[in-house]
């Protein structure tokens, strides 16, 4: 039992914040970890459930409630516009900043995940475009005006900053011509805007549901008011994607979550039980003073 392994050494039941001398015997370390990666995959399913529910409950809102969908101009092509913005900016989106997340990008080298990062992104970004061009053919058709409602201002300035954070991120990160310290300057700004522009994304959505349902049911008998059918179920979407977006908001800002720093000793804090365990070596960590290193999920690399 956990609880039991716990109980030894007294070094543990001393550890606190700060101290990082705490040797755990090879026997709890890696149980400690198993349990750790556990937590952190099932956060994973978790937020993948989520996500796919945010996807397949707009796909039925569109398809039950709203007639379908079509790519010719009409009332079923901008079904797709919605589908499509919860899809690529929202689902996607999210996805492609959670790279850096999975304990596997933890170890080797980074320029893989640097390729995975961007292509999720990229790929969140078509969709975004589809979805705009959507709404605005949609609106060409019907001789309606373009950008002219504050949810359509919000979804376009987080489009806009979305492909400015992709670009510099090609550019800055991916690219070999920037040095070290130009990333390093850049780094902060690169994080507090994806975050950010999810934050932006998840506005939209919220204020886009909340438009369509008002053009919707507009009629005395089926109003918005009174809440009908498809109003609470537009309603629960709704709030389908804010958890799920608060969620990944929590991961990608909190600390024991992120990629060790290069050259940086490796720990981190397992979750619900306040304790370090190591998943490298780092400065000070040589011939003098072995210690066992892990390469996730919880084996030890020498």
């Amino acid at each position: 039992m956990l609880s039991d392994l716990l109980k030894e050494p007294q070094s543990i039941k001393n550890w606190s914040p700060g101290h990082h001398s705490v040797s755990l015997p090879l026997g709890i370390k890696e149980c400690l970890i198993r349990m750790a990666v556990g937590w952190f995959y099932l956060s994973v399913m978790a937020l993948c459930s989520l996500g796919s529910m945010c996807i397949l409950s707009t796909i039925y809102w569109m398809r039950y409630w709203q007639g379908g969908f079509a790519w010719d101009g009409t009332l079923l092509m901008f079904n797709w516009h919605p589908v499509l913005m919860v899809t690529g900016m929202v689902v996607f989106y999210s996805a492609a900043s959670l790279v850096y997340r999975l304990p596997q990008s933890w170890v080797g080298p980074k320029l893989p995940w640097k390729f995975g990062h961007a292509a999720m992104h990229l790929l969140a970004f078509i969709l975004t475009v589809l979805g705009l061009h959507a709404v605005f053919d949609f609106h060409n058709h019907r001789k309606i005006p373009n950008l002219y409602s504050l949810h359509s201002w919000l979804g376009i300035t987080t489009v806009f900053l979305f492909a400015c954070q992709w670009f510099l991120g090609f550019a800055v990160f991916l690219l070999p011509w920037a040095s070290v310290r130009l990333r390093s300057l850049l780094k902060p700004i690169h994080v507090f805007f994806g975050a950010a522009i999810l934050s932006l994304a998840i506005a939209s959505v919220i204020s886009g549901i909340n438009e369509k349902l008002f053009f919707s049911l507009k009629n005395g008998t089926n109003s918005y008011p009174s809440l009908p059918s498809e109003a609470v179920f537009a309603n629960c979407s709704g709030m389908l994607v804010v958890v799920f977006g608060l969620l990944v908001l929590y991961i990608l800002l909190a600390s024991s979550w992120k990629r060790p720093e290069p050259g940086m000793q490796a720990e981190r804090q397992v979750w619900g039980f306040g304790l370090p365990f190591q998943v490298g070596v780092g400065p000070g960590l040589g011939k003098s003073h072995p210690v066992k290193t892990w390469a996730l999920p919880g084996r030890p690399t020498q």
